[in-house]
Order: C-alpha cells, then structure tokens, then sequence
C-alpha cells in the first residue's frame, strides 16, 4: 500500500493537475482583494469565481498527459474528453443549478419573509461564466507547460 501512496505522488501529471488547481484557487483570492480591497481565504475553498480551479486541473492534466505520452495517445484521449466533460459541466450544468438556488432564494425571501428565515440559503456561486472556464483552462496550460 505505501509503495502505491509513493508512486502516486511520484505522478508528474497529477502533480501538474493538482498545482494547476492551486495556483486557479490562489488566483480567486488575489482577483477578489483586487476587487474589494479585502483579504478573503474562503476563496481557496470555494467553488466558482475566476478562474475555474476545475477547468485549471483537468487542462493541466491533459496538457501534462499530452506533453508526456504524445498528443496522439490513448491516454491523451481519455484526459482531454475527461476535461471537456468538466468544463462543460462547469459552465453548463453547475452554472444552471446556481441560478436555480438563486431564482429559489429569491422566491423564498419575497413570498415568505419576514415570517420565515431558512437556516441557511442554498449556494448560488457553483458553476462558471464560458470566460471563467477559459481562464481556467489557460491557467492548467500555462503550469504543465512550465512543470513539463
């Protein structure tokens, strides 16, 4: 099991994927002080926001892939159709869903408020604007070709 857990972190693609997410993640905190003058770290945990750290790992990923076993291989192939399903869902899918709990949040507020106050209010940022996931995308480029 060890030997497994060491060559697991001996992955240079993976590792590519994950600093890619971390450097996307990172961003959405130094984009959020640029546009509020406010330090918040909930940023590094949260889904949502520019750029997209789904779109960032999965691109890097398949870039990593590509630049070691050939952009003909098999594996590429998994990868990339791997990182299209994700960024599609990211601003597709995700995307909806968060102007569903808006649209929600809305109604709940104008047709029940005052007398009802929900325990809590259904998360609205979860998915991504096309721009975001591009970004995203650019950011998991940009790493594997530095990392590779």
């Amino acid at each position: 099991m060890k030997e497994v857990v060491l060559e697991i972190l001996k992955n240079k693609a993976l590792e590519v994927g994950v600093v890619s997410w971390f450097a996307a993640q990172f961003l959405k905190i130094v984009i959020a002080f640029i546009m509020t003058r406010k330090v918040d770290l909930k940023w590094f945990i949260s889904s949502g926001g520019m750029p997209s750290s789904h779109s960032a790992f999965a691109s890097g990923l398949s870039t990593a892939v590509g630049l070691i076993d050939g952009f003909s291989s098999t594996n590429f192939a998994i990868s990339l159709t791997f990182t299209l399903i994700v960024m599609y869902d990211a601003a597709g899918v995700r995307r909806e869903a968060g102007k569903q709990a808006q649209t929600l949040n809305e109604i709940i507020e104008m047709y029940f408020s005052p007398h009802y106050k929900p325990q809590y209010k259904l998360k609205e940022l979860i998915g991504h604007k096309p721009t975001e996931v591009f970004a995203g995308a650019v950011v998991g480029i940009l790493i594997a070709t530095i990392m590779i």
